[in-house]
Formats: structure tokens, sequence, C-alpha cells
């Protein structure tokens, strides 16, 4: 198994790519131990000291770090990838608990914006989420509110120093010419 890797725009962040599947369905965002209950492949990322994070996408797996050097935690990162791959252990256990994506189902607005927010939904899957999930990371719509959105980073882009640009210059741009009625895009 060969194990590609890919830096990002966030310098504690690394994108590593198995070059297969890594999870069907939404991507999940680990940010602790304790909120990784459902994957054994996060799970084994946190034992790796100086493992902040651990984020899931589709084909990818971001992996956040603190303070230290890549160089010293990248061989272990990538022998608990291919080990993990190599048992046939799933990604996520069903049924596991899963606290990382408990607030993701608290979404906000008002009913009369439910056409506006439907709107703002599909322009985030169709042309923001493929493009951040390319720097390994995801977008997530949390809330609309007099003319403002609010979205949630997650994976690379939590904590990435361009992030504040990507969502000023590119997405709030995005949706002000798509979105009679978006002013702003804040970050949550």
């Amino acid at each position: 198994m060969f194990i590609q890797t890919e830096a990002t725009p966030n310098p504690a962040t690394l994108k590593f790519l198995p070059g297969r599947d890594v999870l069907v369905g939404e991507p999940r965002d680990f940010r602790s131990v304790e909120a990784s209950g459902s994957s054994p492949l996060a799970q084994g990322l946190f034992g790796i000291s100086g493992v902040t994070g651990v984020f899931l996408g589709s084909d990818f797996i971001s992996v956040t770090k603190d303070d230290t050097n890549w160089a010293h935690i990248k061989p272990a990162i990538l022998g608990v990838i291919m080990d993990h791959f190599l048992s046939g252990k799933p990604v996520i256990v069903e049924g596991g608990v899963d606290v990382a994506n408990f607030d993701e189902v608290d979404e906000f607005f008002e009913e009369e914006d439910s056409e506006t927010v439907e709107v703002i939904k599909e322009l985030l899957a169709t042309r923001v989420r493929p493009a951040v999930a390319m720097d390994g990371g995801d977008i997530t719509f949390k809330g609309f509110k007099e003319g403002t959105v609010f979205l949630h980073m997650q994976g690379a882009c939590s904590g990435c120093p361009s992030s504040t640009a990507t969502l000023k210059s590119g997405i709030e741009n995005l949706l002000r010419h798509f979105v009679p009625g978006v002013e702003a895009v804040q970050q949550v």
C-alpha cells in the first residue's frame, strides 16, 4: 500500500491519500481522542503524540498536529493508516459513540428563509465543498440570520491562516453574487 501526502494551506495539517475510499457519506472531524469513539482509525492516530485533530474525507485523511515537527510524527501516522487499512477494520463503527458530530444537526434559520437556505446549501455542496476538500478540509452550513451565513470549517480549514481570506474573498463573494439577501459570511 502506497500512501501519498499533500501539504495543505494550513502548515499544522497534512493530507494523507491512501489510494482508496476512506469514508462513504459525510466527512467526520475529530478534535480529540474522546470525540473519536466511533472511529478506530481516528483513535489510532490520536495515539500518536502530537496529533491534535483527525479529519476523514471521502478519499483522504487530514491530520493536524501541535508544534511537533512533521518529520518526527509522519512515519508513525503513515504506519497507523497502513495498519488500519490492511487489518480490514471499518473506518467508522456503526453504533459507536460519536460526539464529534452531535452539533452538526443544530442549524438555525427562520422558516421564511428556507428557500434561500436551500440555495446556499446547494452552492456550498457543488461549488465550495469540492474545492475545500482538495485542501484537506470541509465546510458546513450552520445557519442564516439577517443576511449573514454562518459556516463551520473543519479539517485543514479549521485554524488555517488563510481561512479568513477563503471565507471573505471566495465564499462570501460567491454567495452574495448568486443569493439575493446574503450580505456576509461568518465562521462559527
